[in-house]
């Protein structure tokens, strides 16, 4: 292993180009930019219209690389499933939108990695906080009611472990 010069950037989703800051910061390296920019096209493709964290790692010597895509932030995926752009500015009496449980499931699929929790109960319950403080309903209700009816077993048939 030869040294590693490691970049962390926030990129759009799919839309990530050899202009700045990828090209001016690998260029010296030597690393192949249209490959690495190619590489994060193609893992960033689902997070279209988001900013995506991505860190590009490349040995100097053997001019390999890798990419690393963090996830967007959890609001940012709600008001993309919302198609909306910002959250409700009084989330108690402005409500922006609702949500189906099945995309909130998706979203905390999505998040998982980065959130610190035990299974994805506990992933969908963090993302429904994230809708109470935006002013996100969810199949109607307030989060919060969702969260109290995930205690009870009432979504357990979206939320198997497999």
């Amino acid at each position: 292993m030869g040294k590693k010069v490691t970049l962390e950037v926030l990129v759009d989703g799919g839309k990530a180009s050899a202009g700045p800051p990828i090209g001016p910061a690998l260029g010296p390296t030597g690393v192949n930019l249209y490959m690495v920019v190619q590489k994060i096209n193609e893992l960033t493709k689902d997070f279209a219209g988001l900013k995506v964290p991505v860190k590009i790692i490349v040995d100097q010597e053997t001019k390999e690389f890798w990419v690393e895509v963090g996830t967007p932030p959890t609001s940012a995926l709600i008001l993309k499933e919302l198609g909306k752009d910002k959250g409700s500015g009084d989330p108690k009496g402005n409500k922006i939108g609702d949500l189906k449980m099945e995309q909130v499931v998706k979203i905390a699929r999505a998040k998982i990695g980065n959130l610190i929790v035990k299974g994805l109960k506990s992933a969908v319950k963090t993302v429904l906080g994230t809708c109470v403080s935006m002013g996100v309903t969810v199949e109607g209700k307030d989060p919060r009611e969702i969260q109290k009816e995930i205690d009870e077993g009432v979504w357990d048939h979206l939320l198997s472990e497999e």
